[in-house]
């Protein structure tokens, strides 16, 4: 037997729109006996009327758009709430306690409650969404940091009597969003024809919400008003979870039933290990995110500061953003035959920035750099996203993403944390250089690589 679950809610939308506010009316599941073998590993329809796919559009009749759906329309709704909710945190608790009077080694250590369970806990956020649906975990992720959030708000705004209590919020907010990740992949396909172009919509979201999250949490917090970031970011997940409710998303892939935790986790990783062009670029990327990547945010404030002064470092920080933005808004139309190749071929900037830190650029200079360098980070980022969702099946999807994500995201912090030791034993010059050779090998590498370069392009649904 097959579980078909079915939604029925009305949405008030403008026609056209890109959100609207989602009001649901009832969730309830049916139990369908005797589906075909076809159906055995798939949940036939999650928030659809029907166990039966949509017939084709008839002569005539409007057709739902390859990106603006009104699916992507509530899922980017979502997504961007999320993210503005996630860009804010690390900022409103650091400058949180650090206008209370705290000390800087509390700030890392909340930063470290917050960063470890999402890092340790993604791959089992992976398997639970194969499990039980991509959906269903992101609203139970959105439903806990919206109550961890409303709990850290009452914390800032009455004080801070026991800092446990702030870490143990921190803990469940990075577990929640350890829960969410794999499943923000997965979904990006079901609720737009063009994934591609959906991706780099996401990505320019990402970018902006990236670029005004913090500044945004810094003016709050510049008021005295931490816990007022905190309440924002409550909306903001309460308003995820109900716009992720009222999704549409057809028939869903599903293992097989009564797979165990460490069987689906190996599954996954077999998946994971099998495809050689997936397993090579986190290769690369770790080692490009320890040398390169991961020391250079911490090595480059210790240049630009003093010389040019924080400001600055903003300037330069925020012109990484805009390029990004730029890099997402140009893949939604760039589609090339080999994505992978064009997403490395784009990634050749990126020495200049560590380059011109080397050699004194000017600020303006400097920004320049840091544009192109993010023109370079957005493309990418879309070309794999991309490649991923529509290389990897459905069935095994949030597993596979989850180690991607682990393998990736997960070497960052141990290059951040090297950067200081490093620069005491080799100095600074030397490790900005290191990294702009890391760079331009890491781009050498992806192209070197005969499955990543030669990786073909999956066609938009018709």
């Amino acid at each position: 037997m097959t579980v078909v679950t079915i939604d029925r809610f009305a949405a008030s939308t403008t026609e056209g729109g890109a959100m609207g506010a989602c009001a649901v009316e009832e969730t309830t599941e049916v139990v369908v006996a005797g589906a075909s073998p076809r159906a055995a590993n798939a949940r036939p329809v999650e928030g659809g009327p029907s166990p039966s796919p949509s017939p084709s559009p008839s002569l005539g009749e409007p057709r739902e758009p390859a990106i603006w759906s009104r699916n992507f329309r509530y899922y980017f709704t979502a997504r961007s709430a999320g993210l503005l909710s996630w860009a804010m945190l690390p900022v409103a608790v650091s400058a949180g306690l650090l206008s209370s009077g705290y000390g800087l080694a509390v700030a890392g250590y909340a930063m470290a409650f917050l960063v470890a369970p999402f890092a340790g806990l993604v791959l089992f956020g992976g398997v639970l969404a194969d499990r039980f649906t991509a959906r269903r975990m992101m609203i139970v992720a959105d439903v806990a940091n919206l109550a961890a959030h409303v709990l850290l708000a009452v914390l800032f705004v009455r004080g801070i009597d026991h800092l446990w209590h702030l870490y143990a919020l921190l803990v469940v907010a990075g577990t929640a969003n350890a829960l969410f990740q794999p499943g923000a992949a997965s979904t990006v396909p079901l609720v737009a024809r063009d994934v591609q172009g959906a991706n780099g919509i996401l990505r320019t979201s990402e970018a902006i919400t990236g670029l005004g999250g913090p500044a945004l949490a810094g003016v709050l917090v510049g008021f005295g008003s931490t816990g007022w970031v905190m309440i924002l970011s409550a909306v903001a997940y309460g308003t995820s979870a109900v716009c992720l409710l009222a999704l549409r998303l057809g028939v869903v892939p599903a293992p097989p039933a009564g797979a165990g935790l460490w069987h689906n986790l190996a599954v996954g990783w077999r998946e994971f290990r099998s495809r050689t062009w997936l397993w090579g670029v986190i290769v690369i990327w770790m080692v490009y995110a320890v040398l390169a990547w991961g020391p250079q945010l911490p090595v480059a404030a210790g240049v630009v500061v003093p010389e040019h002064g924080a400001t600055a470092f903003g300037v330069l920080n925020s012109a990484l953003g805009v390029g990004t933005v730029v890099g997402g808004l140009l893949a939604i139309r760039f589609k090339p035959r080999r994505p992978l190749a064009a997403g490395a071929v784009a990634l050749v900037a990126y020495p200049l920035y560590p380059l011109g830190l080397v050699l004194g650029w000017p600020v303006g200079a400097l920004a320049a750099a840091q544009v192109l360098v993010g023109v370079g980070v957005g493309v990418w980022g879309v070309m794999w996203a991309t490649s991923v969702q529509t290389q990897v099946p459905g069935d095994v999807l949030n597993r596979v993403h989850a180690y991607e994500v682990a393998g990736s995201v997960g070497m960052y912090p141990i290059g951040a944390a090297l950067a200081g030791p490093a620069v005491a034993a080799f100095g600074t010059d030397r490790v900005l250089l290191v990294g702009a050779v890391v760079g331009t090998l890491t781009v050498v590498a992806l192209l070197a690589v005969r499955p990543i370069r030669t990786l073909q392009r999956v066609p938009d649904r018709t």
